[in-house]
This record gives C-alpha cells, structure tokens and sequence, in this order.
C-alpha cells in the first residue's frame, strides 16, 4: 500500500508518507520540500502556479486539457457510485498518466461495482468510494490496483479518509472487520472489537458498513478480504441468504449476527444468544434458574432471546405487537403466546425491542408489576431505559444490555480468529 498524505493544513514539516498532496488551495504556495514524490492538486488554481521543471503528478480535475507536467485527471462524484460502464470508460479514456475517479458509497452493491470495474482499468489508476462505507476501498486500495490511496494528516480532505499514520500502520495486510445495518448510529463494536485484537496482537480495523440492503454482502466480504461481519437490524434474517453454510443455533433462530468469511466460503452464525446467557451469569443470575422468562419482541433479537432461554431449559413465552409475528416465532422455537400483558409471575424479562433506544415508549406491560425477585435485562444499552429505572427501584437484578454486547461480541471473535477474545479488553472499551 502507497500512502499520499493529504494534508487539511499547512504542515509544520513534512509528514512520513510514499506521497505528499500539495493541494493549491490549502498551501497556498509551493512547500520547500516539493518534489518528485509530490502530488500537486489545481483545486482551482491555475497550472501556472506549478513551478517549471516539476516532476511529480500534477492533478488536474476533471479536464482533458493538456499541461506541461504529469497529468492525473479526476472525477468525484459526491452523490453516488456509477455503474461499472461508466466508471471503466471514465477510468480509461482521455490522454493522462493517471486516472483517479473517487464516488460516494451507499451500499454492498456500490462497493462490488468498483471491484468489479477495477479489474477492466488498463491504466494507472486510483479509484476510491468515498463515504464511511467506502472507507474499506482505501484500506484495501491494493485489490483495486491503485497506484496510491490517501491518508489524511491535520484533518479529513474526503469523506471516509483515515489518517496517514493509521493507514501506514495498518498495511496490506491487516485484518479488517466491520459491522452491517441499516441506519447505523454510534456503535460501541468498534472500539470494543478493535481492543479485542490489540489485546490478541492482532493488526486490524473495525468498520461501518451502512447498506439498505445485504445483496452483494458476501462477494464483498471475499473480494475485500474482510474476515468477519457483524450483521445489525434490519439484516439478520436478509443475511442468512449470503452464507455459504450455517450453524445449528442460526437456523434454529432464523437470523444470524455474525459472519465468518473461511478462504472465500462465508459462515453464518448467531452470537446474540450466547451473549443473553453471558449477560445474566455476568449479573450473577444464570438464565437456567429462570424456570418461566418473558420475551418482548419478534425481532431476531428477540428470537435469540427466546433461544437463548429454551436451550437453558425455561418455559418461554413472547409478546409481541403483532400477533403473526408472534405466532411465527412460537411454532419456529417452541415457545408459547404471553396470554396477557402482565408480567406477574415471571422469573426473568427479556426486552429485546429498539424502545428506549431514543425515547421511551409503550413497553406493552405495566412498569409497576415488576416483581422484586425479577430479572430484568434490556438489549437497549445506549442509555438507561424507563424499563432499567422501573426494575433497580423494585431491587431486581439488573441484567445488562452492555455485557451481552460484550458476551456477543467475543462469541464472534472465536468464530473469525478460532481464539478467545480478551473479555476484560472488550469490557473496558465498550463502557
């Protein structure tokens, strides 16, 4: 991987990369390091500001005009990535040394477009998506051919950049995973998985890959060389099609949260039910004492839930706001239909809706029911729910959204590495 610091700010010296932008409308003049290993970007500016007798590539935007200097034409489209045909065409045609074509990525698909156009380029070349679900086309800009992929010092120049030095630190080949859903907000999975592998030794990034859909999950997966994916709402059932092969729990459950990528064929499975049984021993209540459990939701994570109680062998029943749903979750893992909305009666409740995530709403059962002897755990882990307050006023035992993130979380980590994680490592970084 060639690294071209792009440089947001005068510099106060010359950073360590392969490549140096000398953007025009940043420097505002020549640096005295200018040199062969320089790229000077127009931004605007006339070519005549270019001294005489440079050497190095001169950006020209997006201009078929010649000039006296080594000539990279470019294109950036802010708004979405083109179809293969014409990012090729782009690519390839016009007089230049180099062609650079950068493209807004919105989507799995955006993503397996530019791999695939970059197989047909038959020039120097930098093609790059821009966005945080590009961010992996700059990491991995050696699959694509690149000549260079960017790296930002002071401050981002595009959307997506990395700095110079973590791109130089991580290299071709570390390790890269990431996350898919759909919006995708503030994730505490980064930081933590990230730890995980500091922790292991283990050179690698964490990345968002915000897609609306998963087509094409699994072709990125192996052309990027990610290792390993976890899959967030709404894609845990939409992504059990994109496996190769799937565990016993994930077809049990129908949704899978986690995949594996083994030499090119992607293994589907579902953590989220190992990390509800974490949670309740990590709270010092295991789920097997829990003779009768309430799951709210009928979701995939609800039906992890539902999993995870089953297997340790507790009476199940679900509510839910639509009865179908219910009913389908019922007859797929044995579970029976809450004959109400009272909570009376149960040993632990499983709420595995998104309500709270933002704002409290309608939990469909009454707060103040709550037994004292009740466990209560709450999937919702960003902030402290109406549900979480109802049950530490009633002295419940409190089973957190966090350690089930964290059980989940190292559940994955041994399917991508075949190695335990470092629990306490994620536990930190995911407070």
């Amino acid at each position: 991987m060639r690294v071209c610091a792009a440089y947001g700010s005068v510099p106060a010296a010359k950073a360590e990369a392969d490549l140096h932008e000398v953007r025009l409308d940043v420097f505002r003049g020549m640096p005295q390091w200018l040199g062969e290993d320089c790229v000077v970007t127009l931004a605007g500016h006339s070519v005549s500001e270019v001294p005489a007798g440079f050497r190095g590539l001169v950006d020209a935007g997006d201009s078929d005009a010649e000039i006296p200097f080594r000539r990279i034409r470019s294109v950036h489209d802010f708004e979405g990535t083109p179809s293969e045909d014409v990012l090729v065409d782009s690519l390839n045609g016009g007089t230049q040394e180099v062609s650079k074509y950068a493209c807004a990525v919105h989507s799995f698909s955006d993503l397996h477009t530019i791999c695939l156009a970059s197989k047909r380029v038959s020039r120097p070349h930098v093609l790059l998506g821009m966005g945080e679900t590009g961010t992996v086309t700059r990491i991995r800009s050696s699959v694509l051919g690149n000549l260079f992929t960017f790296g930002y010092v002071g401050s981002p120049t595009a959307p997506g950049q990395l700095s110079a030095d973590r791109m130089r630190e991580l290299g071709d080949g570390c390790e890269v995973l990431g996350i898919a859903g759909h919006p995708l907000g503030h994730s505490r999975s980064p930081a933590m998985q990230e730890a995980a592998m500091r922790a292991a030794g283990i050179s690698g990034i964490y990345l968002k890959f915000d897609s609306p859909d998963t087509e094409h999950l699994a072709d990125v997966m192996r052309e990027y060389r990610i290792r390993g994916m976890n899959v967030t709402v709404p894609h845990k059932v939409a992504a059990m099609s994109q496996a190769d092969s799937l565990e016993g729990p994930a077809k049990e459950i129908g949704a899978v949260n986690t995949l594996a990528n083994r030499d090119g064929r992607i293994l589907g499975a579902n953590t989220d039910w190992e990390g509800v049984v974490h949670a309740f021993r990590k709270a010092g209540r295991e789920l097997r004492s829990c003779s009768k459990v309430l799951v709210f939701g009928t979701g995939g994570a609800a039906r992890a839930g539902v999993y995870a109680a089953m297997s340790q062998g507790c009476s199940v029943a679900v509510l839910g706001r639509n009865p179908e749903h219910v009913s389908a979750i019922c007859r797929d893992l044995g579970a029976e239909p809450a004959s109400d909305r009272s909570v009376r009666g149960f040993d632990a409740i499983i709420q595995c809706t998104p309500i709270g995530m933002k704002e409290d709403g309608d939990y469909m059962f009454d707060l103040s029911e709550i037994g004292p002897g009740t466990a209560v755990m709450d999937m919702v882990y960003n902030r402290k729910t109406a549900l979480v307050s109802a049950a530490e006023k009633k002295g419940c035992t409190v089973v957190s959204g966090i350690d089930m993130l964290v059980g989940q979380g190292a559940a994955s980590f041994r399917r991508w590495f075949g190695k335990d994680a470092d629990i306490q490592a994620m536990e930190r970084a995911a407070q």
